[in-house]
């Protein structure tokens, strides 16, 4: 089934769940300007280089902006797991001996569970009293996805391996943090009872 081609869709699913818009205009730049094969020559077209710029400069703000990005991740819960998707058929539909079917659904599951990794990460951040770490870890981020995009252009198994390494990291994080949480409410609930505020147990 062309097997070879799966570490390259997985890992551009991985970072459409991140920045769909970078991938795109990576990818479309890679086609356009150095003719990568794997590239799916729909991506290197004028206009839709100029839409992934546009919304790639646009993202690049919105993403840093505290709150906003969680608007902006709630937008695009269908829109990058649908243009992960989207680029695995292409991939696969370009190439006679592929199933673009399963290459579409390898992309869309990986865009997913990046970008709900993503979310629970930023949400996380969201927390944090210091308004520049927001900035910081899109910029962290972006970096990450354009780095990986690029890399897996000529070492697509390595830049799969990276990107696995990433999204069972950022499924840690969410964990450690979401079990944080869960300690910072049960203090809070036994302060509150502490100091008559009521038992929270209570409807």
């Amino acid at each position: 089934m062309g097997t070879e081609l799966l570490p390259w869709v997985f890992t551009s699913g991985w970072a459409s769940g991140i920045n769909a818009y970078a991938v795109v205009l990576v990818m479309g730049l890679a086609d356009r300007f150095f003719g990568v094969s794997q590239v799916p020559d729909v991506l290197g077209r004028t206009d839709v280089l100029i839409a992934a710029g546009v919304m790639f400069a646009i993202e690049m703000v919105a993403d840093k902006v505290p709150f906003l990005d969680t608007v902006w991740d709630a937008v695009h819960t269908v829109i990058r797991p649908a243009i992960g998707a989207t680029i695995g058929y292409l991939i696969g539909h370009q190439t006679a001996d592929l199933d673009a079917s399963f290459l579409a659904a390898a992309g869309g599951f990986s865009a997913l569970a990046s970008h709900v990794v993503k979310a629970g990460v930023r949400a996380a951040v969201n927390s944090s009293p210091e308004p520049a770490s927001n900035a910081l870890v899109s910029t962290a981020e972006d970096a990450a996805v354009l780095g990986v995009v690029s890399l897996g252009i000529d070492h697509p198994t390595v830049a799969a391996g990276i990107a696995a390494v990433l999204l069972v990291l950022g499924m840690a994080v969410v964990v450690y943090v979401l079990t944080r949480v869960r300690r910072w409410r049960r203090k809070y609930d036994d302060w509150g009872v502490r100091h008559g505020l009521g038992d929270p147990r209570d409807p």
